[in-house]
């Protein structure tokens, strides 16, 4: 699923923070960035993606 989401930043950066992250500040950003520069947005969907997954993995130890 973490391969999927990676890619799909890469081809269709807002679909993949969108899968993310699900309607939010951080998709608007996205589109923003996509639609200003291609480039701009893919890279922002791998950054955020990237940043959830360390959360969500921070937050699993620090449970456990």
């Amino acid at each position: 699923m973490k391969l999927s989401r990676y890619l799909l930043g890469l081809l269709l950066p807002p679909v993949g923070v969108f899968l993310t992250y699900g309607v939010s500040t951080t998709l608007i950003i996205n589109v923003l960035l996509t639609l200003l520069g291609y480039v701009p947005g893919m890279i922002h969907a791998v950054w955020a993606i990237q940043k959830h997954f360390e959360k969500t993995e921070q937050e699993q130890s620090s449970v456990q």
